[in-house]
C-alpha cells in the first residue's frame, strides 16, 4: 500500500508555500500526491455563456488556457520524486454546461467539451503523469448537478448517468494522449443524504450501483437512467474517499449505502457486482477484480472545529489505526492523507457552518504542528483480540526501504525495554506477533529522519493492549 498527501490549498492556491511543503512531503516519505485539475480554474472565461472566439479546447497550447499553478505543482512533485495522480474534474466554466443560461458550471456539463478538456490535460502532461481520476466526488452537488431527478417527493439517481457520459467522452481521449496511463473511476464521498431535492447529496453505494446498473440485490437493473444503453465502462481501478468524521476508524456507518474505512467490504462487494453485471470491466487486468485507491482520508480536529473535529490525540491515534486497517486489506493499494495543513476557517453562518473548509491537516492553518505530524510518518498499531494470547504489532517507517527497527515493551509504568529487532520490507512495513499475558505497552525505535536533517534515534507512539479471556 502506497501512502500519499492531497492538499491543493497549499500546492495551487498558496504557491509560495509549495516548494518547501513538497520538500517536506518527500522527507516524510510521501509516495504520491493527488492533484486536482479543476476545469474552471484552467479554462478561459469561466463566467461567460460562450467560449472565447477561436479557443481550441483540445489544444493544450492554446494561449487562453492557464496552466501555471498546475504546471508548477507537477514540476515540483516530479523534481522531488513524488508521483502525481491528476484528478480531471469540474466544476466547469459556464459555457461548458449544456444549459449555460442557468449560470451554473456544475449543472449538466457537456460531455464533448469535457472530453476536449481531458484531452488537453493528458496531452499537456503526457508520460509525466501516469495515473488519472475522472471527476472528484461526483455524488456531491458542489461538484456535479443534478444529483437526482425528482417528481414530487420521489427522486431517482441522475448524476451516475451524467458521470457515465463524461467518462465515455474523456477516457478515450486520455488513453489516446497517453496509452499507458491508468484511469480510476469514482472518487465518491463516503456519505450522502435522503433525497429530498435534485441537489441532495447521494449516498456513495447507491451512486455506484446506479452507475453499474445493478439493484440492491446486485442484479442487473435497467430502470436507472441511461442503463438500457449504458454499455461498459473500462477502468483501471476505483478511487474512493472513506472519511469517518468523528467516530473511530473501526466504526461502521449505520446506513448500508454509505461506507467509511471500516466498510471496505461493502465497497468491494458493490464493485465486484458491477463487474459481474458486465457494466464495468477491469481495463488494466481483464477478468481480475478491481483494486481500491483511497485518494482522500483524514480527521478534522478540535481545535479549530468544535462541531466536526476530534481531539489532537484522537486524530493522531486514529490515523495510525486506520492506516493499519487499510494495509490489512490486500485490495487497498493507496491511502492518501487529506490534508497536510488546515484550510482557513471560513465563517458561513451559525453552528457547523461557522467552520467551513476542512481542518484535517497535520498542521494548523497558522503553521503549528499537531501531534499527528510526528506520528503520521511512522504509524504504529497493536491489536490483541479477545481470547488470543498473541498481540500483532504493525508499523511503518517512512521513507520506505529496509530499516532495522527495535521493538520495545513495558509493563505498567515501568521503563520500555528492547523486545526484539526486525527489518522492514521494501515499503517500510513490519509485522510482529508476540505473546502477552496481561497488560503491556509497545512502541518501536529506529535511526532516521523525517525532516531531511541528520539521522537520529526516532521513537513511535506507544500502544497499550490487554489480554482478555
Amino acid at each position: 500500500m502506497q501512502v500519499g498527501i492531497a492538499d491543493d490549498g497549499v500546492t495551487q492556491r498558496l504557491p509560495q508555500l509549495a516548494p518547501n511543503t513538497i520538500r517536506d512531503w518527500k522527507n516524510v516519505g510521501v509516495d504520491v500526491t493527488r492533484v486536482l485539475a479543476i476545469w474552471e480554474y484552467v479554462a478561459p472565461a469561466k463566467d461567460a455563456a460562450t467560449a472565447p472566439a477561436g479557443f481550441d479546447a483540445s489544444n493544450p497550447d492554446d494561449p487562453a488556457y492557464d496552466w501555471a499553478a498546475l504546471d508548477a505543482t507537477i514540476d515540483l512533485l516530479l523534481e522531488r520524486g513524488i508521483e502525481p495522480i491528476v484528478s480531471i474534474t469540474g466544476p466547469g466554466p459556464i459555457w461548458a454546461s449544456q444549459f449555460p443560461t442557468r449560470r451554473n458550471g456544475r449543472y449538466k456539463p457537456d460531455p464533448e467539451k469535457f472530453g476536449q478538456f481531458a484531452s488537453a490535460v493528458a496531452q499537456r502532461y503526457g508520460s509525466r503523469v501516469n495515473r488519472y481520476i475522472i471527476w472528484n466526488e461526483p455524488n456531491l452537488p458542489n461538484w456535479l448537478q443534478p444529483q437526482f431527478s425528482c417528481s414530487g417527493k420521489r427522486c431517482k439517481p441522475a448524476s451516475p448517468a451524467l458521470y457515465r457520459e463524461l467518462w465515455k467522452a474523456a477516457v478515450p481521449k486520455v488513453r489516446e494522449a497517453n496509452p499507458g496511463a491508468a484511469v480510476y473511476l469514482g472518487s465518491t464521498a463516503s456519505r450522502g443524504d435522503n433525497p429530498r431535492s435534485a441537489n441532495s447529496s447521494m449516498r456513495p453505494l447507491l451512486w455506484l450501483r446506479s452507475l453499474g446498473c445493478i439493484n440492491r440485490s446486485f442484479r442487473r437493473d435497467n430502470s436507472t437512467a441511461g442503463c438500457r444503453s449504458a454499455g461498459t465502462i473500462s477502468a483501471d481501478g476505483i478511487s474512493y474517499h472513506p472519511h469517518t468524521r468523528v467516530a473511530p476508524p473501526t466504526v461502521r456507518l449505520k446506513n448500508t449505502d454509505e461506507a467509511a474505512i471500516a466498510d471496505t467490504g461493502r465497497i468491494l462487494k458493490t464493485v465486484d457486482a458491477m463487474q459481474r453485471a458486465g457494466t464495468v470491466e477491469n481495463h488494466a487486468a481483464p477478468g481480475q477484480r478491481f483494486n481500491l485507491y483511497y485518494t482522500e482520508w483524514g480527521y478534522q480536529t478540535n481545535p479549530p472545529d468544535p462541531f466536526s473535529g476530534v481531539s489532537f490525540a484522537q486524530q493522531s491515534s486514529w490515523l495510525q489505526q486506520g492506516a493499519y486497517m487499510a494495509w490489512r486489506q490486500p485490495r487497498v493499494k493507496l491511502l492518501v492523507q487529506y490534508l497536510w495543513r488546515d484550510d482557513p476557517v471560513r465563517d458561513k453562518g451559525q453552528g457547523p457552518n461557522a467552520y467551513s473548509g476542512w481542518q484535517s491537516g497535520l498542521y494548523l492553518y497558522d503553521g503549528r504542528a499537531k501531534p499527528s505530524r510526528k506520528t503520521w510518518p511512522q504509524p504504529f498499531w497493536a491489536t490483541l483480540p479477545r481470547g488470543s494470547r498473541e498481540a500483532t504489532l504493525w508499523g511503518q517507517v517512512k521513507p520506505g526501504g529496509a530499516h532495522e527497527v527495535t521493538v520495545e515493551s513495558r509493563t505498567g509504568r515501568g521503563s520500555f525495554r528492547a523486545l526484539t529487532k526486525v527489518t522492514t520490507d521494501a515499503s517500510g512495513y513490519f509485522v510482529l506477533r508476540t505473546p502477552v499475558s496481561g497488560k503491556r505497552s509497545f512502541r518501536f525505535t529506529w535511526v532516521g529522519s523525517d525532516t531531511g536533517g541528520p539521522d537520529r534515534r526516532m521513537t513511535s507512539s506507544s500502544v497499550e493492549v490487554t489480554r482478555r479471556r
